[in-house]
């Protein structure tokens, strides 16, 4: 079980942490909070329904990384743009479905990120570490947050394709980006073993 996770009954999964890891993902789970930041109606506790009404922004992030993690729905790399006329379309469908959506994607992420922080928040760990034993709905929740954390390392380390990941196996140890990148891959091997263990 070191290192990766593995099934165990009810449809969770479990993975045996050393105090160095639990640290790691907990630091990097509680960074990705403070970037996608508060939602829309926490500031206005007196009306439960402001935040089912707030509308949320209508142009995309200026953060490289928020734009990975809230990318426009009908404009990008991916799609192009015949016109200057079917450009503009793009852009104002991206600002209409992004106004209606981002807010409760941001919510959604703030969520898994936090039930990332309170499972390793309620962890019992002797000299070696612990075993990290989620629940299904759990382990949804840490693979939807692995996801995002690994998006965000990766845009910081203009990771784009897989090309890009193979050139950090071939990092120099002396390289600044290192530790960024052995984070990347190491969150990239639990993801992979937490899906594997959540497929029927």
């Amino acid at each position: 079980m070191p290192g990766h996770f593995e099934p165990i009954p009810g449809g969770g999964a479990a993975v045996a942490l050393d105090e160095v890891e639990i640290s790691i993902i907990r630091s990097l789970a509680v960074q990705l909070l403070e970037l996608i930041g508060p939602g829309p109606a926490e500031n206005a506790p007196d009306d439960p329904l402001a935040e089912l009404f707030a509308e949320g922004p209508s142009e995309p992030p200026s953060d490289p990384v928020l734009q990975r993690l809230f990318p426009d729905a009908y404009s990008g790399p991916d799609v192009e743009a015949h016109s200057p006329e079917q450009a503009e379309e793009q852009r104002a469908h991206s600002s209409e479905f992004r106004r209606f959506t981002e807010n409760d994607l941001r919510a959604g992420k703030r969520e898994n990120a936090l039930t990332v922080i309170r499972c390793l928040d309620g962890l019992t760990s002797g000299e070696g570490g612990a075993v990290l034993k989620l629940s299904a709905d759990e382990s949804e929740q840490w693979l939807r947050a692995l996801n995002d954390l690994r998006l965000a390392i990766g845009s910081r380390l203009d990771v784009v394709d897989e090309e890009d990941t193979d050139l950090l196996y071939r990092l120099p140890d002396e390289d600044p980006r290192k530790p960024m990148v052995m984070a990347y891959l190491w969150l990239g091997g639990l993801q992979e073993t937490l899906v594997e263990t959540l497929m029927p």
